[in-house]
């Protein structure tokens, strides 16, 4: 991954299918049952575009997930072994290729999501929903996935390429926990670098930032309760 900078990244641009199918592994992986009211296909729901941003940012950004998985084990909330996780984050060539940065605008990191939720749509692995009035509070879109999407994730886990997008989106998960979108949110502007980067510009990579962090926990990480990361 290329050192921190805060000028536009040049990366190549990624598909509609490579967005859906990231947005699919992580309402799978992330989505609340149902409830009543909820679209008769569904089986798992996201309430909140604004959470599905947040993780979606961290899927397509594997530097600062590597970031929030550190901080979790020195909180406490994971082992130490996630450390190890963080590196490979950072220094197996897999995560690299499926770095797509996103663009800064007023609430955090945004990217549409109506064309790869159409083309999942279309296919009969997803829906969403929309209600309240645009600009409203109460203005909301809800991301639903249905059974033949819940299968189809299954079988890209099992997938020895595509696997890939799963087991990242499990990491995603962890993370995130139930957290709201907004809480979410909160916590990626806490990032010096994320949260200076102009409005419609590409949210530049924290790699250096994190690395640093990982080494200065090798003298530390018995304290976890592990061996050097």
């Amino acid at each position: 991954m290329a050192a921190d900078s805060a000028a536009p990244i040049e990366r190549p641009a990624h598909t509609r299918t490579q967005h859906a199918i990231r947005l699919l592994v992580l309402m799978d992986r992330t989505g609340e049952a149902v409830a009543d009211g909820d679209p008769p296909t569904a089986v798992k729901a996201v309430r909140s575009e604004l959470r599905l941003q947040a993780m979606d940012f961290w899927m397509r950004n594997p530097d600062y997930l590597a970031d929030e998985l550190i901080s979790a084990v020195e909180s406490g909330a994971l082992a130490a072994g996630m450390l190890d996780i963080a590196r490979s984050l950072l220094d197996d060539p897999e995560p690299d290729l499926h770095y797509y940065p996103m663009p800064r605008w007023f609430y955090g990191a945004y990217e549409a999501i109506d064309d790869a939720m159409a083309l999942l749509e279309t296919y009969g692995l997803a829906t969403y929903r929309r209600s309240g009035e645009p600009g409203s509070k109460s203005y909301r879109n809800q991301m639903f996935v249905t059974a033949a999407g819940e299968r189809a994730v299954g079988e890209l886990a099992a997938d020895p390429v595509l696997g890939w997008y799963v087991r990242q989106a499990e990491l995603v998960a962890l993370v995130a926990g139930d957290t709201v979108g907004s809480k979410l949110k909160e916590r990626q502007y806490e990032q010096a670098t994320y949260a200076g980067t102009e409005l419609g510009l590409s949210i530049a990579p924290i790699a250096e930032h994190v690395r640093t962090r990982l080494d200065g926990l090798r003298s530390s990480a018995a304290a976890f309760g592990g061996g050097v990361v």
